[in-house]
């Protein structure tokens, strides 16, 4: 089995036709990819070879979709499973992308028991077991090293939605330790909810703060983005997170140009 799925992978690579003019435009656009080495830099194009071939991405509410496009989140996806495999994306297939935000209507039980249709406005969805859902609005913006990144958020869920819901639990490696992660991540989120009820300045986005779920989503992002900033005001967190990613995002280098900004 482990032979075929080489063959596979190699397979699909040797058959891409992404030219490295069109990588280089698309994924220069992030810090996180400039903050890399040239051999995790060609592993993340791999990946995101392999997420673009699996996965259906496909246009809604009128927009049109191109391989620039999609090549971004493809890249924004597959930071997330760098060092852990593109296998960690199975069991669904498709990323829709709406033009901006949109509401997604499904119906859902309130406290009461009774059936409601959910009228939000969304940037993002994953559905477990199911698509995850995406607005190109807010997606354009990434990159903007402002730890807000909607890719990243979204398929966070998805590695939390492993083990079923996305609680901020998700499935760790053998070696890490469950209750340090409970520890750690629980004192962070009581910490950050006091502070954003009390009115104060958060450098975490205050959406944090809206389960431990989306906690755990939204310090993956500043993961990427912002890693700094998560290390200094979250150090536990910042190592918790650096052992499930396998990444160490901090102690990579990021380039002066990028430091200008």
């Amino acid at each position: 089995m482990f032979g075929f799925r080489q063959w596979r992978r190699r397979r699909i690579l040797d058959k891409s036709d992404l030219d490295d003019a069109t990588w280089r435009r698309v994924s220069e656009r992030f810090a996180f990819v400039a903050r890399l080495s040239d051999d995790e830099r060609a592993r993340l194009r791999d990946l995101a070879i392999l997420f673009m071939h699996d996965k259906q991405i496909s246009a809604a509410g009128g927009l049109q979709l191109n391989q620039e496009m999609k090549l971004g989140v493809a890249v924004q996806a597959c930071i997330l499973v760098l060092e852990l495999g593109i296998e960690h994306y199975d069991g669904w297939v498709e990323v829709i992308v709406y033009p901006d935000e949109f509401v997604s209507g499904h119906e859902f039980r309130n406290r009461d028991g009774l059936v409601q249709i959910d009228e939000t406005s969304y940037a993002g969805q994953a559905w477990l077991r199911g698509p995850v859902i995406l607005s190109w609005a807010d997606v354009e913006h990434a990159g903007d090293m402002d730890g807000m990144n909607v890719v990243i958020h979204e398929f966070a869920h998805k590695l939390d939605m492993l083990n079923g819901e996305a609680n901020g639990f998700p499935p760790l490696h053998a070696g890490m330790n469950r209750q340090a992660w409970s520890q750690t991540f629980g004192d962070a989120y009581k910490d950050l909810c006091r502070r954003v009820k009390a009115g104060q300045h958060t450098d975490i986005d205050p959406y944090a703060t809206e389960s431990p779920g989306e906690f755990f989503a939204v310090v993956s992002e500043a993961f990427f983005e912002i890693p700094d900033i998560v290390r200094a005001v979250y150090p536990p967190v910042y190592a918790q997170l650096a052992q499930f990613y396998r990444q160490d995002p901090a102690s990579r280098e990021l380039p002066r140009e990028w430091r200008m900004r």
